[in-house]
């Protein structure tokens, strides 16, 4: 794999901690190296899920775990990012929160993270509220750019109702994603839970990556 250094970025909602934390498990399982796996949690957003509440589950995997205690709304800041990105033995990964915290957080290490080696990831829920339009995602996108002076961003379509979510669902959110993004950035990746994965493979020309719903919570 070309890439070491991973960034998932995206609004409370769309997904990207399952993403991340999915990743992680992928990595670490697969690398035909060895290198070890570094999971890096930055999400200063509070949201209901949270990557760090999976840290056993990615433990058992064989990732290493980072993430600081917040108090209250305060920011924290998590040691140990850089030299992670710059190991060439090891697999990084940055679960930020979609807002201009978030942003400013990665902002320190944009010169790193414009590198070929790293993939910065944008994911897009339609059937969120703050996704629902253009105009809603280029607003956070264009201020996540600017704040973090992240030069290139790789789309993720991941549109989903939680873990109820048909095949019909799936294709309705995906095509709208590809009506709104697609004229002005690339399209790269469809995440699927991974049951739905075959057959939403036979009807899109996107390239779909299989979900296994590990962030999962009791009555939600």
């Amino acid at each position: 794999m070309k890439k070491k250094n991973f960034v998932l970025l995206g609004e409370s909602g769309s997904g990207k901690s399952e993403i991340a934390v999915n990743l992680a498990c992928v990595l670490s399982k697969q690398s035909p190296d060895g290198k070890e796996v570094h999971f890096f949690d930055l999400d200063q957003t509070k949201p209901l899920f949270r990557s760090r509440d999976v840290k056993e589950l990615l433990e058992r995997e064989g990732v290493i775990v980072h993430f600081e205690q917040q108090f209250l709304d305060t920011p924290t800041i998590v040691g140990g990012v850089e030299p992670c990105l710059k190991e060439e033995k090891c697999y990084t990964i940055l679960d930020v929160g979609g807002n201009h915290t978030g942003a400013r957080m990665i902002g320190r290490f944009s010169r790193l993270l414009n590198q070929e080696d790293t993939e910065v990831c944008f994911v897009i829920n339609p059937y969120r509220p703050w996704s629902k339009d253009v105009k809603s995602i280029d607003q956070t996108l264009s201020s996540i750019l600017q704040v973090s002076s992240i030069r290139k961003v790789t789309i993720i379509s991941n549109p989903n109702l939680g873990s109820t979510t048909k095949v019909q669902e799936i294709l309705e959110g995906h095509q709208n994603v590809l009506n709104m993004i697609q004229e002005f950035l690339p399209v790269r990746y469809l995440c699927v839970r991974e049951d739905l994965c075959e057959e939403i493979r036979k009807k899109t020309d996107t390239l779909v990556l299989p979900l296994k719903l590990r962030m999962q919570y009791e009555g939600i």
